[in-house]
């Protein structure tokens, strides 16, 4: 069986948790990583997260399988770099926005790539935040497919596949609304809570009274601000739908319990315990 070569360009929680992932199924992969933080080159080699590190874009443009686990404007200037790729060539791309980047790739290669989001991550970020079962059991979201070649398609369907992620079919722009509401939202108001509490209470206060509903609302908000500002900005308009959706709910809230509508307050809270039904 003939060696695969794989190109991860960002050697971070994603990229470093799918190499183990796939290192996993096939003893025939050889990966190679790019990443502009050197520490991170460092530490993915002494991991043994790649085989070996790439000092340029050029050298892993040769490979078979190319990752992009790197943030969405990042995702689009790499795109913008790319020259001679072979037909065979398969770029896949894990932004956590879609439409814009299956928008901006340059049409001499949009065949090579496939615009994939995984639904998977933690707050944790950096080479040593890299786990083994990140992607399993859990929903790949693959967009404007109808625009990758069908050998893209392929590769792109069995890789995620052989990790044992679920595989999910959506446009880009019809994802992108979805995850403002599913992921980006959640990520905003998280960063808002755990602002609030800050300026509200000491850190004695918080340390000790602080459990654990507070605490998982909370968890996302260590996740890195530099790729959340990128998300927010590509999804401006999705995000400020869902932001407002929620402020119009959370002012329900204050409204009931201002005015003491202790019954109303009570059906809301259940109407949202049906959630769970669908989640369960």
């Amino acid at each position: 069986m003939a060696t695969t070569k794989i190109g991860i360009i960002g050697l971070g929680l994603m990229g470093g948790s799918l190499s183990i992932a796939l290192k996993k199924t096939t003893d025939f992969f050889y990966i190679t990583g790019l990443d502009h933080n050197k520490k991170h080159c460092e530490k993915a080699l002494e991991l043994g997260l790649v085989n070996e590190i790439s000092e340029t874009l050029e050298e892993i443009s040769h490979c078979d399988i190319i990752i992009l686990t790197i943030p969405v404007d990042g995702i689009i200037a790499t795109s913008k770099m790319f020259k001679n790729l072979n037909p065979k060539c398969t770029i896949i791309d894990f932004g956590s926005t879609k439409e814009k980047i299956s928008n901006s790739i340059p049409k001499e290669i949009r065949e090579n790539f496939v615009t994939a989001h995984p639904m998977t991550g933690t707050e944790k970020f950096g080479p040593s935040a890299a786990i083994s079962d990140l992607y399993t059991d859990k929903t790949v979201v693959l967009c404007d497919l109808e625009k990758s070649g069908e050998h893209q398609q392929n590769v792109a369907k069995k890789l995620f596949s052989d990790i044992k992620m679920h595989l999910v079919f959506m446009h880009a722009k019809e994802h992108d609304r979805h995850a403002a509401f599913i992921s980006h939202m959640p990520h905003a108001v998280s960063y808002a809570i755990a602002n609030a509490v800050m300026k509200q209470e000491g850190s004695t206060s918080i340390v000790a009274l602080a459990a654990g509903g507070f605490k998982d609302m909370s968890r996302i908000a260590k996740s890195s601000p530099n790729m959340w500002e990128d998300i927010f900005r590509q999804n401006k308009s999705n995000v400020m739908e869902a932001i407002s959706s929620f402020q119009s709910e959370l002012s329900k809230c204050q409204n009931m319990v201002e005015n003491e509508e202790w019954g109303k307050l009570n059906s809301w809270m259940e109407e949202a315990n049906r959630l769970h039904d669908i989640l369960d």
